[in-house]
């Protein structure tokens, strides 16, 4: 890749045809549908419940747009967005204003809808971001398959946005492109700290930079989409989705999601060590982790994730609840020869939460691998309760190397040093592991760092984030009714009820929305009492 131009530079060396090789994600307008149902889906309605102005208060984002008839069009209107005009900047080839209209751009209706979702005021997720810079795309990207290789001209200082949604893609003709476009956004993203969340695509394979091993690539749930796994090695992408019928208006629910927990995480949720909280690996485990498998998730080993789905269903409440759950360090660490068993220890320590995160380093060599050990005392004091575990391992592309190290996730049962589940991809920057029926005992998780001689830096750092939870429902019967409730936390579950057992079909799923008791942290719901036996649980695809 080039070093990137001098501002002077950047419009002597753009074509001025630009704009026929990037591709938007969606070019039908006016197809998004963020409503409450949607609000309610990502978690955002129940966060804004029970947490204390989650709006990406301080947080500054960007938002890259692409334009697809050459005449400039990739700025927001402030209006659209309901936000002041003064809460943004402009930045294209032509040069960079701070008021809207302008002589830089012109309105994009495709930006404003992107704008509506990411942070607008009527109904999007970061809604208080501090400050939006809104750039062209062309003055990041430019070249193409037509042309020849892209050059990404991503600015060589800090745009000091840590959050940077892209709702487009690049269309390449080889893989070697792709890598290239990958290396420039990942190293960019480690030198300066930057998420950038980009929209898979609307169909086909996976396209850069969604494709980075250091961002997060989004699908759209319930429309179209990508499927992966990138062309190049096989990783997985998407790393999640979002509810809607084009990736370029998922992709910003999941931006204003990163930027609510950098708000969340710097202002101490997380526990004292804000840096570590906001680091974007961290980001990327604590929203990979969070969301909800939908029906018929599943993915092939090694790939840790699924291929249409990534991890799941963004939901920002799980993930913030992990977050607040702490960061909490490992119990032993270990060195031992390289592909050496990697049994439990035994250590009687354990992590004092069922729920949190970590932020730690792992250090192997040419002989010898590394292994952190994370003990978890998995009991709720019921006896055969099972558990449900979730457990995402993420770390980041170093700047400037080609390779990564390979870190691999583990489950054991110390009881029985069984390995219960595993993530052991050789290509991915993150591993996730996925238990639906756990049964109650003591476990080992453990971070295993490759060593030997394809090590490309003895020391790694890497986020953990980690959920294991049962669910309990509960009934309380007075005169007339009876009340049922459930923990808000972990969300997802939906309340059914049938009159007898015969069959799935008999499971009535239109009782009442459950109403949230702050108080107690509480789903709560009331049902009339009948002549008849009735029947409750809970589900969750």
């Amino acid at each position: 890749m080039k070093t990137p131009p001098s501002e002077a530079g950047r419009t002597a060396n753009r074509p001025a045809s630009f704009s026929r090789w990037l591709v938007l994600l969606a070019l039908m307008l006016g197809t998004g549908s963020l409503d409450a149902t949607t609000l309610d889906t990502i978690g955002l309605t129940l966060l804004n419940t029970l947490a204390t102005n989650a709006n990406g208060t301080g947080v500054r984002v960007a938002q890259v747009e692409a334009y697809a008839t050459g005449t400039g069009d990739f700025e927001v209107n402030p209006n659209a967005a309901s936000q002041p005009a003064s809460r943004f900047t402009y930045y294209s080839s032509s040069g960079t204003a701070s008021a809207f209209p302008n002589s830089v751009g012109t309105e994009s209706a495709h930006a404003d809808e992107v704008a509506d979702y990411f942070y607008g005021l009527a109904q999007g997720v970061a809604t208080n971001a501090a400050h939006v810079d809104n750039y062209d795309a062309s003055y990041f990207v430019t070249g193409g398959s037509i042309a020849g290789t892209y050059v990404v001209y991503l600015p060589n200082a800090n745009l000091n946005d840590p959050v940077v949604n892209q709702s487009f893609n690049l269309v390449v003709a080889t893989t070697n492109e792709q890598k290239a476009v990958d290396t420039a956004y990942d190293n960019y993203a480690a030198q300066y700290k930057t998420l950038f969340v980009t929209a898979i695509g609307n169909g086909g394979a996976v396209n850069p930079p969604a494709t980075s091993y250091n961002g997060l690539g989004v699908g759209a749930y319930g429309g179209n989409s990508s499927t992966g796994p990138t062309p190049d090695n096989g990783r997985a992408k998407p790393d999640l989705v979002a509810p809607e019928q084009e990736t370029s208006f998922a992709a910003p629910y999941v931006s204003g999601a990163a930027a609510l927990l950098i708000q969340a995480g710097l202002r101490g949720d997380g526990g004292s060590d804000t840096n570590s909280a906001v680091n974007i690996a961290t980001l990327r485990a604590l929203l990979i982790n969070g969301a909800l498998k939908p029906l018929g998730w599943t993915n092939a080993s090694p790939s840790p994730l699924d291929p249409r789905y990534g991890s799941g269903v963004l939901n920002v409440f799980n993930s913030y609840k992990q977050l607040t759950g702490g960061k909490h360090g490992y119990s032993v660490s270990a060195t031992l020869s390289t592909g050496s068993a990697h049994p439990p220890t035994g250590s009687s320590a354990a992590v004092s939460t069922l729920s949190g995160w970590d932020f730690n380093t792992n250090t192997s060599t040419t002989t010898l691998d590394g292994v952190n050990h994370y003990y978890f005392n998995v009991t709720n004091g019921v006896a055969g309760a099972p558990f449900t575990v979730t457990a995402t391992l993420a770390w980041n592309r170093h700047q400037n190397k080609s390779a990564i190290n390979v870190l691999k996730l583990f489950l054991y049962n110390t009881a029985n040093s069984n390995l219960v589940a595993a993530s052991v991809s050789t290509v991915d920057n993150l591993q996730h592991v996925w238990v639906p029926r756990l049964p109650a005992g003591r476990y080992d998780l453990q971070v295993w760092k490759t060593g030997g001689p394809t090590v490309v830096t003895g020391m790694e750092p890497y986020a953990l984030a980690f959920e294991f939870f049962t669910m309990p429902l509960r009934l309380a019967k007075s005169t007339n009714n009876v009340t049922l409730s459930w923990p808000v936390y972990p969300a997802g579950f939906a309340l059914q009820g049938a009159k007898d057992l015969t069959g799935a079909s008999s499971w009535n799923t239109s009782l009442p929305a459950p109403v949230v008791n702050g108080a107690l942290n509480l789903n709560q719901v009331t049902v009339g009492l009948t002549n008849d036996g009735q029947f409750f649980r809970l589900s969750r695809p």
